[in-house]
């Protein structure tokens, strides 16, 4: 009986010790949070995701093991900023997205965004492109689904235009979470060199500074991110590489909130 007993003991030490095994071996998950909208305000020029901000970070996190599920406020298929394809634009993240039929096909089928729930994943990511600034940054799906992820202390992050959908995100006191914390995003002047600043509802870097925050920046058109606890936020499409980087040396590390 003695002898049974230690058996079953061991067994059922063995069971979980294997079970705690499987849950720490459990790959991460980030949720990308692209836009749906395709309209450069009210000229005739087409607009959506920047695809640089987008592949950079994508397979910085998935060559990690990273799952990463596409979602948009409509679903379906992103719309790309056209410029954004254009040969100047090119990087290798890109050029390694013309040729991934998988990613071109899973971008074309975004799950649409009012069916996620921050449980199912680690952290967040909000990829620009001028998109954003006409639905991200009023969507109260997205809103409510930022501080969920916030408030469960997980990693929030953004980049150029990315940032926007901070514009009504509060902590679980009622403030902005923006608010006296450190930020980067698109600068006046990166928006002025690309003649938009007449065309876009409002200014990134203004939106920011309106909202609080510390806002940070590097020199035009060069790498540059932040970030302040649970939040991380890039300037600019240079920035993808790096903010993709800090994303997941996040995950892989504790990240105290404030």
């Amino acid at each position: 009986m003695k002898t049974k007993f230690i058996i079953l003991a061991t067994m059922f030490v063995a069971a979980l010790g294997f079970q705690v095994k499987a849950q720490t071996n459990k790959p991460k998950k980030v949720l990308f949070v692209v836009t749906s909208h395709d309209k450069m305000g009210n000229i005739d020029r087409q607009t959506g995701l920047w695809l640089g901000e987008f592949a950079a970070p994508y397979y910085t996190l998935n060559d990690a093991g990273i799952e990463i599920t596409i979602a948009s406020p409509k679903g379906g298929q992103a719309p790309i900023d056209t410029f954004s394809l254009n040969k100047s634009f090119a990087t290798e993240a890109t050029k390694r997205y013309q040729s991934d039929a998988a990613l071109q096909s899973k971008l074309s089928k975004t799950v649409k965004l009012s069916t996620v729930n921050q449980k199912d994943y680690d952290a967040v990511f909000y990829p620009g492109g001028h998109g954003p600034m006409w639905d991200l940054a009023e969507d109260k799906t997205s809103e409510k689904l930022i501080e969920n992820f916030y408030n469960h202390g997980k990693i929030i992050a953004f980049v150029c235009h990315g940032p926007v959908a901070l514009k009504h995100a509060v902590d679980k006191n009622g403030v902005s979470l923006v608010k006296g914390r450190t930020v980067a995003g698109f600068t006046n002047g990166e928006e002025e060199a690309v003649g938009l600043t007449k065309v876009v509802p409002f200014l990134t870097e203004d939106l920011l500074k309106q909202l609080g925050g510390n806002y940070q920046k590097g020199a035009d058109w060069s790498p540059f991110v932040v970030q302040d606890g649970l939040l991380i936020t890039g300037q600019n499409p240079q920035s993808a590489s790096l903010i993709g980087e800090k994303v997941l040396n996040a995950l892989n590390k504790p990240v105290a909130s404030n």
